[in-house]
């Protein structure tokens, strides 16, 4: 059942995304090469309790940490480890959740580690304007299939390849509500977007082909081929003005 939103739940949400967008925009202030992806964690963590919030993945399903952190190949789900050390070059998907008011928010970004390869700059980008392009069809009475259709048209046509296993959620007092968001498939499916929804977006793109697998420690996914992979969430609302994205502002 998809679970439409008030007014009053919306705004709390906007205060939990909030929180999010701000700890990622500290992620982005401090990652250097010589960091570990446990030092983001810690710094991450400290950041969301300060702020009066709860990290929503710390203890989700037994994950051990307040952020995946998925480095280069890995798509989502990393593990941050005192044994992960960022390197100039590398790049890192930073995926952040946090409770506030009994309301969640839930929002990644794809952040360079110093100077980073063009290659890697493009996918980054193309990333981020996925979602974007998604967003753009995120309006009540269009169905929720068009915003999976115009992430996968955008990022196809620069000869990037979707990530099929893994998709976007609604999202409200849980973290995972329906509906399930695919990033791909064909417009004029699935449920009509309503008024209230909420939704959480999330493009996972990857430099080479779409296959992936889910590491020993039964959290991390990396690309089959080795090849970079990218992501991009916000938490979106769907709004009869058009969707407001909580997770992000001028700043974000």
């Amino acid at each position: 059942m998809i679970i439409i939103k008030n007014n009053s739940e919306i705004d709390y949400m906007r205060q939990s995304g909030r929180v999010v967008e701000e700890t990622l925009l500290k992620m982005e202030e401090v990652i250097r090469p010589g960091m570990t992806t446990a030092d983001l964690d810690k710094i991450a963590e400290e950041f969301i309790r300060k702020h009066g919030a709860v990290p929503s993945f710390k203890g989700y399903y037994g994950f051990p940490a307040s952020i995946c952190a998925s480095v280069n190949e890995e798509v989502v789900h990393g593990i941050p480890s005192i044994k992960k050390v960022l390197h100039e070059g590398d790049i890192i998907s930073i995926d952040c959740g946090a409770i506030l008011n009994g309301y969640q928010g839930d929002a990644a970004r794809t952040l360079p580690v110093g100077k980073i390869s063009n290659e890697a700059k493009n996918l980054i980008d193309i990333t981020r304007k996925s979602f974007f392009k998604g967003v753009e069809k995120a309006l009540v009475g269009n169905r929720l299939s068009d915003i999976s259709s115009a992430i996968q048209t955008y990022a196809e046509s620069f000869g990037y390849s979707i990530v099929r296993d893994y998709v976007g959620h609604g999202i409200g007092k849980d973290m995972h509500e329906e509906p399930e968001i695919p990033n791909f498939g064909r417009p004029g499916r699935g449920p009509k977007l309503l008024h209230g929804m909420v939704l959480a977006i999330e493009p996972m793109v990857n430099g080479g082909k779409y296959y992936v697998s889910v590491q020993s420690n039964d959290w991390t996914v990396v690309t089959d081929d080795g090849s970079l992979s990218a992501h991009y969430e916000n938490t979106v609302a769907i709004l009869e003005n058009g969707p407001e994205i909580l997770t992000f502002s001028q700043q974000g």
